[in-house]
């Protein structure tokens, strides 16, 4: 077995399947869909991580800016199954932490308002065009979509809740 396969097998189990307890002592093995992080975008500077979130259909991104998960902040402890992974990446792309540490408490957005508030607020500040590729779409893109949900944030929370300072939207205050 060479260091690859080892980590994988550390991570994932043999040949890809899922090992975990079911009812007393009997083990279930769950062939799990290799599409489960299929539309996540996420950023490892570890080439074993990228292999293995590769594998599973992540979407691997260059930049952690550009990235919904950036693996090498989660703090994964090794071994981790299928449902543990997943479930540690899902709970880091919500962006409901941001949200909490932002407002003191927890808010409702839709899924695009978060995605925008925590790219701002992490970046500490971005381009319209940064923006819109931090968010999946190319730069070329003509839509507005983006444009309306900063202005639903500004209606919610005031106009200088998001600031434009020399074409940078920044995070300001509530």
């Amino acid at each position: 077995m060479n260091a690859m396969d080892e980590f994988r097998f550390a991570i994932i189990g043999r040949r890809g399947l899922l090992r975990r307890p079911f009812l007393l002592d009997t083990w279930v093995f769950i062939d799990y869909s290799i599409y489960m992080l299929s539309g996540i975008r996420i950023f490892s500077s570890d080439k074993y991580w990228q292999q293995i979130l590769s594998d599973l259909n992540a979407g691997l991104v260059s930049d952690p800016m550009l990235a919904d998960v950036n693996i090498d902040t989660l703090g994964l402890k090794l071994p981790i199954n299928l449902i543990e992974l997943k479930t540690a990446i899902i709970a880091a792309s919500d962006g409901s932490d941001v949200l909490k540490k932002i407002f003191g408490k927890n808010v409702s957005l839709s899924p695009l308002q978060t995605q925008i508030v925590v790219k701002l607020y992490q970046s500490g500040g971005m381009t319209a065009d940064e923006l819109k590729m931090a968010l999946g779409y190319a730069q070329t893109t003509t839509t507005h979509t983006v444009e309306t949900a900063i202005y639903g944030l500004r209606k919610l929370f005031g106009h200088e809740f998001i600031k434009n300072e020399n074409g940078i939207f920044k995070i300001g205050g509530i």
